[in-house]
């Protein structure tokens, strides 16, 4: 009989404390609902007007091409993809070719090397009259092997000794962490030439006359080229690491264009290519890197009347850089840093965008929370940043979620 006692009395036990867990589950679930609620995440702004990629998709302008180079960690072919159809929606671009195309990037002069992979995208407006080629760079293939020296860590001779959630941090900071090391050694030269690859068919031929599946170096040795660079129109889209790749890589070219001839030379110095920075790193990643060939030298560079205005390498490019405060390994663009940091021949315009893109709750009184994660790769899920990136700001297609959401402070010289 004790036995019987001791059992009910067991059970009623674990029905209460059920009761109160799924009680106190409700109150946790509607206080974080309430506070979802409503949404006050902040967007500020600072900077000058832009225009974003809507002006740009008429046909008779020349193409619009977009590149998007992805941070650290292994990424597969198609990792855009949420991005893209979020960016066409914003742009009202509704159809798309039926396959992409896929360029297995290689360099010029060591043939069969892996570089990674170009996945290109189609996208048109209903009456076809308005285009997008949207390029996907995954140049996360030149680091893989090197962290295989990692793998050991991640089997379960190692992995099952540690607490589940603890398991899942470290494999993640092993796919990420390795990154940033490897790119500052003997792997960023291929880094590089990956990504000078990636711009380059970007200045070829337009879609129909893209090569698809095959392993192919570009070279921008080809009077083809010059038509389409004095024409279309580019942008970069670039997320943490891929920042820092981005901005090397055009000042790599920035380094050979004098090799190139005068009509090479002089279409590219017409450019203006934005850069939308998302997770900007530069900051960071500028920790032991050398100073640029040419810097402190803006003015003389990009303003008209400028002794050395005549060796620009783009009439302006305007970097858009988007950080979200609880996010670890974002950082704005400090007064100064591009003088001192960065070519002057790029003519770089800075526009910081201060944003949450992860969610702030009270945890119980506890103080303001935000997951991190969350905050590192939210960007492009955002349909304020999208929104920003499609059609600017300060114009007249400006988006309505822009002018309702986002506070800015407008910039004059």
């Amino acid at each position: 009989m004790k036995l019987f006692y001791n059992g009910l009395a067991a059970l009623m036990a674990a029905v209460v404390l059920s009761g109160c867990a799924s009680v106190g589950k409700g109150v946790a679930e509607a206080f974080l609902e309430k506070q979802q609620a409503t949404d006050t995440r902040l967007c500020e702004i600072w900077g000058k007007p832009f225009n974003g990629l809507a002006p740009y998709l008429d046909n008779q302008h020349g193409k619009m091409k977009v590149l998007m180079v992805h941070g650290v960690g292994n990424h597969l072919p198609g990792y855009s993809t949420e991005f893209v159809e979020k960016l066409a929606r914003e742009l009202d671009l509704p159809v798309m070719a039926r396959e992409y195309k896929t360029i297995s990037l290689t360099d010029r002069f060591k043939q069969g090397k892996d570089l990674g992979n170009l996945r290109i995208t189609r996208l048109l407006s209903k009456d076809l009259h308005k285009e997008l080629l949207f390029y996907e760079l995954a140049w996360s293939a030149i680091t893989a092997k090197q962290k295989d020296v990692l793998a050991y860590d991640n089997s379960g001779e190692y992995s099952f000794r540690r607490a589940e959630v603890n398991d899942l941090m470290k494999k993640f900071s092993n796919n990420t962490g390795p990154d940033p090391i490897i790119y500052l050694g003997d792997s960023r030269e291929d880094i590089l030439v990956s990504f000078a690859q990636a711009f380059c068919w970007m200045t070829k031929s337009n879609w129909d006359k893209l090569p698809d599946d095959v392993t192919q170096a570009c070279s921008f040795n080809d009077d083809s080229d010059i038509s389409n660079l004095f024409n279309d129109h580019y942008a970069f889209v670039s997320h943490s690491l891929g920042s820092r790749i981005t901005i090397d890589g055009m000042q790599r070219i920035a380094s050979l264009i004098n090799n190139r001839d005068a009509d090479f030379r002089d279409a590219v110095r017409q450019k203006e290519i934005p850069v939308y920075m998302l997770s900007n790193q530069l900051p960071m990643l500028q920790l032991g890197l050398k100073l640029p060939e040419v810097s402190k030298q803006q003015a003389a560079y990009c303003r008209p009347k400028g002794e050395k205005y005549a060796g620009r390498i783009l009439t302006k490019m305007p970097l858009i850089a988007f950080s979200d405060p609880n996010d670890l390994l974002s950082y704005a663009i400090p007064h100064g840093f591009v003088d001192k940091y960065l070519d002057s021949r790029l003519c770089i315009e800075v526009t910081n965008v201060n944003i949450n893109v992860a969610s702030i709750f009270d945890a119980f009184g506890l103080g303001k929370l935000a997951n991190p994660l969350d905050a590192h790769v939210g960007y492009a899920k955002d349909d304020r940043v999208v929104a920003l990136i499609a059609k600017g700001l300060g114009n007249k297609n400006t988006s309505k979620i822009v002018k309702d959401r986002c506070r800015w402070v407008e910039t004059i010289d």
